[in-house]
């Protein structure tokens, strides 16, 4: 990951560009890859302590570089999936420049079309455990699966894979890929993805990140038990891709970069769905109810 916005989205189309050259057309990112997952929250000491300065210093800076989706780091992805022609998902921190939410961060997830389009904007209803130092309380308005060139794409940030009414949520919006986004996909991430697949009975396309210790704030101090030395991964990768019986198609890989690539089958999206289909034969309507309730962000 990057240290900076304007280096991590240069990262991004040079990364964006090699995929597509090598047939994408679908790209994902992992979550809050711009500017970064803020890991210094779980391996450095003193950050939940009240008038920390250093703490304040380095969300001061997070927030700097965080993303205005109608700003012009949003213009850049919007012309990042434009130019290589690809569906774009990328997890972001999302600054909100005026009106409300203004001040607070969120942990979003967008969609891009292959025209520049933003077609989705989802934001993490629930930021887990001490993300909550960091990012709001996300909406419903992005909840849901929406019509791409590769298919019916939704998408989920971490622990809302353990939230089952935002699983089903997309489920009934009728997914054809999932977009499992994490810091870092580790074995429960893991688990979480591929029960994904198999409940969904879609594709999932597990995004991680990778990061050492030596990338951490220098205002904050590392714990040495949870950070390690300076070359000891804090992130670890983990991405993969599975199909809709739960499978490794591609990966996991952990501690080296990597763009992985499949061909996605969408006959097996059918074919699986004869035995389990949660949003149909399997929903069990006459015995139980569901809404979704609508956010408008104004």
């Amino acid at each position: 990951m990057a240290s900076t916005l304007e280096e991590g989205l240069a990262r991004t189309r040079t990364l964006t560009s090699d995929a597509a050259a090598q047939g994408a057309r679908l790209v994902v990112f992992p979550e809050t890859w711009l500017p970064g997952y803020p890991a210094w929250l779980d391996v450095c000491r003193d950050v939940s302590l009240w008038d920390h300065a250093p703490t304040k210093a380095v969300f001061a800076r997070y927030r700097a570089e965080s993303v205005e989706v109608g700003g012009a780091a949003g213009q850049v992805l919007a012309d990042i999936a434009r130019a290589s022609d690809v569906t774009l998902v990328i997890g972001i921190s999302e600054r909100v420049s005026a009106g409300p939410g203004y001040g607070t961060l969120y942990n979003s997830l967008l969609t891009y079309g292959p025209t520049g389009v933003l077609l989705n904007h989802h934001r993490k209803l629930m930021p887990t455990y001490t993300e909550r130092l960091v990012w709001g309380h996300g909406d419903t308005a992005g909840l849901r699966a929406v019509d791409t060139p590769a298919g019916r794409v939704g998408g989920l940030v971490c622990w809302e894979h353990w939230m089952p009414l935002s699983r089903q949520a997309l489920h009934d919006s009728g997914e054809d890929v999932h977009v499992a986004v994490w810091p870092t996909v580790q074995e429960r991430h893991q688990i979480a993805s591929r029960h994904y697949a198999f409940e969904g009975r879609c594709f999932v396309l597990a995004a991680g990140s990778l990061m050492r210790s030596s990338s951490l704030p220098p205002e904050l101090e590392r714990d040495p038990v949870r950070a390690g030395d300076d070359d000891a991964w804090v992130l670890g990768g983990g991405s993969a891709i599975i199909n809709p019986r739960g499978e490794y198609v591609a990966g996991p890989v952990f501690g080296s970069p990597a763009i992985l690539r499949a061909s996605l089958d969408p006959a097996q999206l059918d074919e699986e769905r004869m035995t389990l289909d949660v949003a149909g034969h399997y929903a069990r309507r006459d015995a139980f109810t569901f809404a979704v309730i609508p956010t408008d962000r104004g």
